[in-house]
């Protein structure tokens, strides 16, 4: 059967699993303009967005194993809806704050929301790679995950842009109003998903299930490399979390000149991920990953480097590009090489590598703002990406000689 008549066959679960995603990115893309901005127009200081990233990567980090045990051996599908419950609860209390109906510190209280984000967003990516993986056979993951990634990343281009047009155009609260109506709507498309899930494998103790999956990563070198790969070059390349400073500061725009520019990266990323999914990378799949983690780090630097508004845009979508090559060839890989009993953990442990590192590199890039200034730490965080990948050319073989067809 082509891939086609698959996708065909199995639309619906998969339109209703893709709503999920993109429903909760959008929130989540909307939130991440939105407080970035409104910390950034409370303190004028590039330490306060980094202290975003911290606020939210530590719960994330901390409940991240337990959600992939909790999606292996009970449920596939309620964790990641109540997930969207919490994170709509919490959009409509950024909201509260930004009206001003909540007395006290509002950097506290924003704070203090962005916690519950990360707890939130452990949930989700066990919850899509569980069920991904009931919806389509192994051979044809390579082209469906060229799909997702592209919907995925289409939520990365209209959500920021919805939250600077609704930041510029309205108020800070209209826009925390709007991720919750997502969060609410990404809920409702996984309650209402028709799939039959496998029966819930026996209840293992926590530590030792979670333990398991660990050692499975650490023993395969070209998952290990591949998770690690792409959670230096976020760490370090990540220039996203200083955007605010650059519009603000440098380029002189406002919130809407955040939203184009945190959407640049997204555009480039949909279109590789639709490429892929009309021609996907089988041979030579290692190389090409490298290659473009490593484009990404220069791009990054282009970026920094630029003074002119459009042309850092155009440097960003370049950046998107390169890492929507790389997102799909991860993806790919870490889906073929995971056995069905582990995807919850498996999934949650390359969140922990790659969602963390997201925040992580926003602490970074605050922290090195601080201390080098705001355009020498980004040339230092492109540098510092193409430094991981020659060392992980060099210390991962396995990987950079794969071919996909190793993995099936």
């Amino acid at each position: 059967m082509s891939f086609s008549e698959l996708f065909l066959r199995n639309h619906r679960s998969f339109l209703h699993l893709l709503s999920y995603r993109v429903l909760l990115v959008l929130a989540y893309q909307i939130t991440s303009v939105v407080v970035g901005w409104h910390i950034y127009q409370l303190t004028h200081n590039p330490w306060s967005l980094g202290l975003i990233g911290l606020a939210e990567v530590i719960p994330y980090f901390s409940f991240a194993l337990f959600a992939g045990y909790a999606v292996d051996h009970y449920s596939r599908r309620m964790f990641g809806v109540l997930a969207g419950i919490m994170l709509f609860i919490n959009a409509l209390t950024l909201a509260i704050v930004s009206a001003g109906w909540i007395s006290g510190d509002p950097s506290l209280w924003i704070y203090g929301s962005i916690i519950f984000i990360g707890i939130g967003r452990a949930f989700i990516a066990p919850t899509y790679s569980a069920l991904f993986a009931l919806i389509f056979p192994r051979e044809q993951y390579a082209r469906a995950s060229g799909i997702g990634s592209s919907a995925f990343q289409f939520g990365l281009v209209i959500g920021p842009a919805i939250g600077g047009i609704l930041v510029g155009w309205a108020n800070l609260t209209t826009a925390y109003v709007a991720s919750a109506m997502f969060c609410l709507a990404a809920s409702a498309a996984l309650l209402t998903i028709k799939i039959k899930e496998p029966p819930p494998t026996p209840h293992a103790p926590i530590l030792s299930s979670i333990s398991e999956g660990l050692r499975f990563v650490y023993c395969n070198q070209i998952m290990l490399a591949a998770m690690s790969l792409d959670m230096f070059a976020v760490l370090f390349g990540g220039a996203v979390a200083m955007l605010p400073a650059f519009v603000h500061d440098i380029f002189h725009h406002g919130p809407e000149g955040l939203g184009i520019l945190r959407a640049a990266p997204a555009i480039g990323a949909v279109a590789s991920g639709l490429v892929l999914a009309r021609f996907p990378i089988n041979l030579h799949a290692g190389h090409w990953l490298l290659v473009a983690v490593a484009g990404f780090g220069l791009s990054i630097i282009s970026f920094a480097l630029s003074t002119q508004f459009f042309l850092a845009g155009a440097f960003l979508l370049l950046s998107g590009v390169c890492d929507g090559v790389s997102v799909v060839t991860r993806t790919t890989i870490l889906q073929l090489a995971t056995p069905n009993a582990m995807r919850g953990r498996v999934s949650a442990i390359n969140g922990i590598f790659i969602g963390s590192s997201n925040e992580l590199g926003a602490f970074e890039s605050g922290l090195a703002a601080r201390l080098l200034g705001l355009v020498p730490s980004v040339i230092f965080g492109g540098i510092m990406t193409l430094l991981v990948v020659a060392a992980t050319a060099r210390l991962a073989p396995k990987l950079r000689r794969l071919q996909l067809h190793q993995l099936h």
